[in-house]
């Protein structure tokens, strides 16, 4: 299932969203080289990732992988949000953030939305370097913080449609589905996925899917929570 829109009209211009979009979309450009350039790409992985094995201080027990080793801190967990492998990579996590990030946006307020989505994409990367210590492999992408997008979004907006693509071989339907529906098949699918996927192999982050869906469950409450006190306030 995939995403088409959402039948949600945003109340204002998202411009956190947008600003997003954009900084991933600048940063996969200039940075990353457009995934033209492999030097370019792999660099920035490798510099601006997030190796696990580095983070937890296990460099030194002979594990081996992709990057040099040596010297990371946990300032990658902010940075490899805005990496990318792939311009598949890189459009799916975007499509995934502009579908549902406005809604969210609307609800917390722009300020909160970029610390919203800075947070929980750290717990995310977090989530998965627990999961695998000692892994060697690279992770990069904005999928951890984009999951607790849409663990808000479940939240706030659970009766919302959401137009979904089926494909299925050469089978293709759209069918309208509330978003309980939809990112609840969703995060059963990453739950399913980080069971049967042994740790460190590599891949999809599944583990930082779950942590950033949860967080996004969870702290979607406070966040909002301090946005309508600032308009009891008479805040702007």
């Amino acid at each position: 299932m995939f995403p088409l829109r959402d039948h949600n009209p945003t109340k204002g211009l998202p411009i956190t969203t947008v600003l997003l979009i954009g900084v991933t979309a600048v940063v996969w450009w200039r940075l990353q080289g457009g995934g033209l350039s492999q030097e370019a790409l792999t660099g920035s992985i490798c510099r601006f990732g997030v190796i696990p094995v580095e983070i937890t201080g296990r460099v030194g027990s002979g594990v081996e992988g992709p990057c040099p080793l040596g010297g990371e801190t946990w300032e990658a967990g902010l940075t490899s949000m805005f990496l990318h492998g792939s311009w598949m990579h890189l459009i799916g996590n975007m499509w995934f953030l502009w579908v549902f990030g406005n809604n969210v946006e609307d609800e917390v307020g722009h300020g909160r939305f970029l610390v919203f989505y800075l947070l929980t994409g750290c717990v995310a990367a977090a989530a998965q370097i627990a999961a695998s210590p000692g892994s060697a492999v690279p992770m990069v992408g904005a999928s951890g913080a984009v999951s607790a997008v849409m663990g808000a979004y479940l939240v706030l907006f659970p009766k919302a449609r959401v137009d979904t693509l089926f494909f299925f071989f050469v089978f293709l339907r759209i069918v309208p589905l509330p978003a309980w529906i939809m990112l609840g098949y969703w995060m059963l699918l990453q739950l399913l996925a980080s069971t049967l996927t042994p740790s460190g192999a590599g891949g999809v982050a599944y583990m930082a899917h779950v942590g950033g869906f949860a967080a996004g469950v969870l702290l979607v409450w406070p966040f909002r929570a301090g946005r309508s006190a600032r308009r009891r306030a008479g805040a702007t």
